[in-house]
């Protein structure tokens, strides 16, 4: 079937070229544009989809650390027509034409994340958090060299030189941990680095949840002559709102996800400082990906421009809040707690000493109507798949509007999902909740 070009012309697949358009039947015009119309005029079976998620999120409560509630202005952007626009290349320097209003857009984004984080340069393109780390790594290590991170059994990320992950593969990987007290060892960090020379060393990780020393960090890495990398992903909205520790004018460069925390569309960023802020451009575009999704990009905008509101931090201070009640109120009804609390919006706890896995717990929450996920604990005999923890995060139930008394009926379900009691009897509390707290 021949495809419109709103140019004035239909391309023929047969290789003859553009028909002109005066040469179609009227019928087979109107047929062709009448195909625009809603998605469930379109196509029924993935409108039905798109249909029960609205539902499965509006009747779920999500405890899902690296998940969030973006808000409808964030949403829109994605619906909107610069979704078909490729923009090739960086504001004023693109391979296409057009691209004027992406350019803006960019310059937007690029701006207002310099300004919430105070940081010298920012690139708004990657498309995700692994991006973003595969991006910085290779501009400051190259291929083949060496980098120090954080073990993902430990709390870090698979970008942090897991064997699994292409980090793991394409650079030379050594990985530190947390010592008996569920923090990080920085005698082991110390030592790894003295040892191993890397060119860059990572702080951060994904069920890590109490702040970290960036300037230990960085004196670690400077007295090897490393660059420091810092990957915010999951406190992004908390270092923003300045409820937690940054490390932006401290490490060389920091990656994160724009979606947790930071409570905007899906994607990637790195802030840098201004000496690698090339390096970090070139390792993006050409090198990570091509045409970077501007309709994401716009997105990312609005939701920097929330987190500059006032509201956005007090919004922050309720995450932190909630998640210290949550990890008080479980430890308080017996589950261990890792690192015995969080300074985040985390909370890890070690279901070892139960009759539970983790993978026990996540198939009962989700019968109550809690998305929660399982996740390894330091020394975690169980494989991934199975896991002696779960990991919760209060992030998207705050954005509902949450406070310490919900938390508390929270922690009283999750307690009795893990002592095995029917997880139908908390099924009404939950949708009682979910209405009361309706999504934004």
């Amino acid at each position: 079937m021949p495809i419109f070009m709103p140019q004035g012309g239909l391309v023929d697949h047969s290789g003859t070229g553009p028909t002109p358009l005066r040469s179609v039947s009227s019928a087979a015009v109107t047929k062709v544009e009448s195909q625009p119309g809603t998605l469930k005029d379109q196509d029924a079976e993935v409108a039905a989809w798109l249909q029960r998620e609205d539902k499965r999120q509006s009747t779920t409560l999500t405890l899902i650390a690296s998940e969030n509630h973006s808000s409808p202005a964030v949403r829109e952007t994605g619906q909107s027509r610069i979704t078909d626009k490729y923009a090739e290349g960086y504001p004023s320097r693109r391979y296409y034409g057009g691209c004027e209003v992406a350019d803006s857009i960019e310059d937007l984004a690029r701006t207002r994340a310099k300004t919430l984080f105070k940081a010298e340069a920012a690139n708004v393109q990657p498309h995700s958090g692994t991006t973003a780390n595969m991006s910085a790594l290779l501009a400051l290590a190259g291929p083949g060299g060496r980098i120090v991170g954080m073990s993902l059994k430990d709390g870090g990320h698979l970008t942090h030189g897991h064997p699994r992950s292409h980090t793991g593969m394409v650079f030379e990987a050594k990985q530190y941990g947390v010592g008996a007290d569920g923090r990080i060892d920085m005698d082991q960090v110390r030592s790894l680095v003295k040892e191993h020379k890397p060119h860059v060393l990572i702080a951060g990780g994904s069920a890590y949840t109490r702040n970290i020393d960036y300037v230990a960090f960085a004196a670690i890495a400077k007295e090897s002559d490393a660059f420091l990398m810092a990957d915010i992903a999951h406190p992004a909205g908390l270092i923003a709102a300045g409820v937690v520790p940054s490390p932006v004018g401290i490490a060389d460069v920091v990656t994160m996800t724009t979606h947790k925390t930071l409570r905007g569309p899906r994607g990637g960023m790195i802030l840098s400082q201004e000496a690698v802020a090339k390096k970090i451009d070139s390792s993006v575009f050409p090198g990570a990906q091509g045409g970077p999704l501007v309709q994401q990009i716009a997105g990312k905008a609005v939701a920097f421009g929330e987190a500059l509101r006032p509201e956005f931090r007090a919004y922050q201070v309720r995450v932190k809040a909630n998640a210290a009640h949550l990890a008080e109120h479980l430890a308080s009804e017996g589950l261990k707690i890792v690192s015995g609390g969080t300074d985040n919006h985390i909370v890890l706890v070690d279901l070892q000493g139960t009759d539970v896995t983790g993978a026990d717990v996540e198939e009962r929450a989700l019968t109550a109507g809690l998305a929660v996920n399982k996740n390894a604990v330091p020394n975690d005999p169980r494989p991934p798949l199975v896991t002696s923890g779960l990991r919760l995060g209060t992030a998207a139930v705050t954005t509902r509007g949450f406070g310490t008394a919900e938390i508390d009926r929270l922690a009283d379900i999750i307690i009795g999902l893990v002592r095995g009691e029917d997880p139908e009897r908390y099924r009404s509390i939950v949708l009682e909740l979910c209405e009361a707290y309706p999504l934004p």
